[in-house]
């Protein structure tokens, strides 16, 4: 899984992170970066549980929220990238 530069310092430095359980649904290799990392489910996840709309994650490269969303089935070496949104004016 891929984290961007925001995201890094709520995973202790890592730019990536393994998951090496094979094919699995996302909510379970994210389950698996919670115990982990438990800083990084506030900046995905708003309080009631649905992803924050300023953050897009991909396997491979399908959106998720199109896809299937936290059941997505992550096949084993597939990448994970986690987008988060960039606004100004």
């Amino acid at each position: 899984m891929f984290l961007p530069q925001g995201l890094r310092p709520f995973a202790g430095g890592a730019a990536t992170v393994e998951w090496e359980q094979g094919e699995a649904p996302l909510a379970d290799v994210l389950a698996a970066l919670w115990e982990r990392h438990p800083a990084l489910r506030d900046r995905l996840f708003s309080e009631d549980g649905r992803w924050r709309p300023h953050v897009r994650v991909f396997v491979g490269t399908e959106d998720v929220r199109w896809s299937g969303d936290l059941a997505t089935r992550v096949p084993a070496g597939a990448e994970i990238t986690i987008v988060p949104a960039v606004s100004g004016g």
